[in-house]
């Protein structure tokens, strides 16, 4: 397999991508985290996180309210060291309220492919289960 680490090919950055949205729906915390350089830096909406274990923590307790979780990403740009995603997720609250959310991510990577920058903006809205397509 070709090693997923700048500088980035296109080939390279969308199977990162996929890679990542792949880890994102296992909605393993360990196993996402993983992906994440130790001090790596984060913004998630109105959160701001350092570290790995941070990271670990933020995706336990996302995973824990959105119930029935399912992600797609869809590669956009990338350079020798980062890459430009947008993506969609759905999921459900504990009182079964569906939610699709919209985004747009920007990832930059450490020489060994591991991601030590991410910042992503994020919008939410209600839908009904009938609507749901992912």
């Amino acid at each position: 397999m070709t090693k997923l680490a700048p500088p980035f090919t296109e080939e390279t950055a969308r199977a990162k991508v996929q890679a990542a949205e792949d880890a994102w729906n296992t909605r393993d915390p360990e196993r996402v985290s993983l992906a994440y350089s130790e001090n790596s830096e984060w913004r998630n909406r109105d959160r701001f996180l350092t570290g790995r274990e941070n990271i670990r923590a933020f995706l336990a307790e996302k995973w824990s309210q959105e119930i029935d979780y399912r992600l797609k990403k869809e590669y956009w740009a990338h350079t020798d060291n980062r890459i430009a995603v947008r993506f969609e997720y759905e999921s459900r609250d504990a009182n079964g309220q569906w939610r699709r959310s919209y985004g747009n991510e920007m990832w930059e990577f450490d020489e060994d492919g591991l991601m030590r920058r991410r910042f992503a903006s994020i919008n939410d809205a209600p839908i009904e289960e009938s609507e749901r397509r992912l």
